[in-house]
């Protein structure tokens, strides 16, 4: 699995907010809580990717929204605030290296944060961020590989990812107040506790779940389900509507080939020094 992921830059306090009142952010101590989640990444066995900095792109952090992955083909996204769409060539070229790419192109609008993939089934949020169009280039893009493409409808939430997650083999973790649980094709849901809306969002690799430290209650639902799972703390990124997913793009490994369908040579996977604070 390679992990594709941007160090935090000092414009962060300027991100997009859409349901958040805006606050305060220590960029150094989010730059920390970012290392530690890279960190996080790195020992389940994901191979570190380093995109460009960004210094000025403000949300350049979360990649999540710039390209929808699956094993056969990148879909290279349009977000849908006109101030994110820069930070989408470096990806793209990034992504290049490794796997065909598919783009969504205007009038649509499409962010990776709206879009929760369980199989070969694609849900996307109706948001703010994604436009009927945007779903409509991704099920035309993805249709040669026999993927589904289904709209959900959501409210009150930034992103789809913000108000359910998929927990393999048969779970979603969801926030029923933004999204009806009925929509998707799963065997078992868990509500997430109500004094905790924006705990949905977990990112789960090989067999362990990470949750957010700032969602203890959640966390202990999971639990009791049987779920492993570990606590990151990233409270100050959540002041960007961050989560745990919108901080990285995951490349399952047979989609780790070059064009011509070799192994690509693997990538730098170093960051520069500023990037491994603790």
């Amino acid at each position: 699995m390679i992990a594709f992921v941007r160090e935090v830059g000092p414009s962060l306090a300027r991100c997009e907010l859409t349901f958040l009142a805006r606050t305060p952010i220590d960029v150094p101590q989010a730059q920390r809580q970012h290392a530690h989640y890279v960190a996080e990444l790195s020992a389940l066995g994901c191979r570190l990717e380093w995109l460009p900095p960004l210094a000025e792109q403000a949300d350049g952090v979360f990649v999540e929204d710039t390209a929808v992955l699956v094993p056969e083909v990148a879909v290279i996204t349009r977000p849908g605030v006109a101030s994110r769409r820069d930070e989408v060539a470096s990806v793209a070229a990034a992504l290049a290296r490794h796997v065909p790419l598919r783009r969504v192109t205007d009038p649509a609008c499409l962010e990776g944060g709206d879009v929760l993939r369980i199989g070969r089934t694609l849900y996307v949020g109706a948001s703010g961020r994604t436009n009927r169009a945007g779903v409509a280039q991704l099920a035309e893009g993805l249709a040669p590989f026999g993927y589904a493409v289904r709209e959900v409808a959501l409210h009150d939430c930034l992103h789809l990812k913000s108000a359910c997650t998929f927990i393999p083999p048969n779970v979603l973790l969801a926030n029923p107040s933004w999204i009806d649980p009925s929509a998707f094709d799963v065997g078992v849901v868990i509500a997430v506790d109500p004094d905790e809306p924006l705990a949905a969002n977990t990112l789960t690799l090989r067999g362990l779940t990470l949750v957010s430290s700032a969602y203890p209650r959640t966390q202990r639902t999971l639990e009791a389900a049987g779920i492993l799972t570990r606590a990151v703390d990233v409270r100050e990124l959540h002041k960007a509507e961050a989560a745990l997913t919108c901080m990285s793009l995951l490349l399952e490994p047979s989609a780790a080939l070059s064009s011509s369908g070799r192994r690509a040579a693997p990538p730098g996977t170093q960051p520069p020094r500023a990037r491994s604070r603790s």
